[in-house]
């Protein structure tokens, strides 16, 4: 019986509105310049995307598929990679606070990878999504 782990998850607070925030999340041009080169993108229930990620010199295909979308409030989808068993989620959750908006990222069913894979470990999703927010994200939506 598989144990299951403790989401990965992760908040920030930007200086920008919420539907700025939303459009950096949903719109493929956009993602692009922060995120993954994504093919292609539309935030659409049902809609399927994939991706390449790298660790190290490891390249990953990436599976996803959008399960739930609240506009401008959420937006999740599934994550799983091709050729590996597992299948996780990862949401995206937006909260107006006055001008700026709080983030927060929540990556759940980690326990379905491989264990004796580091590139699933927790540790490094959380590296990976702090670096992916706190640093990319930021970057683009407030200029620095």
């Amino acid at each position: 019986m598989e144990t299951k782990t403790k989401p990965v998850i992760v908040e920030r607070t930007f200086h920008v509105s919420a539907d700025q925030v939303w459009q950096a999340i949903t719109d493929n041009r956009k993602m692009k310049q922060w995120y993954f080169d994504m093919p292609a993108f539309k935030p659409e229930p049902g809609f399927e995307f994939q991706f390449y990620g790298s660790k190290d010199d490891k390249k990953y295909l990436h599976l996803c598929k959008v399960i739930e979308l609240i506009p401008v409030r959420k937006l999740k989808h599934s994550w799983a990679y091709k050729d590996y068993p597992g299948n996780s989620q990862v949401s995206f959750e937006l909260f107006p606070e006055g001008k700026q908006t709080k983030l927060r990222l929540t990556h759940e069913g980690l326990e379905t990878f491989p264990r004796h894979n580091s590139d699933f470990s927790v540790e490094n999703f959380t590296k990976g999504w702090n670096a992916i927010l706190g640093i990319s994200l930021k970057s683009f939506l407030e200029g620095e």
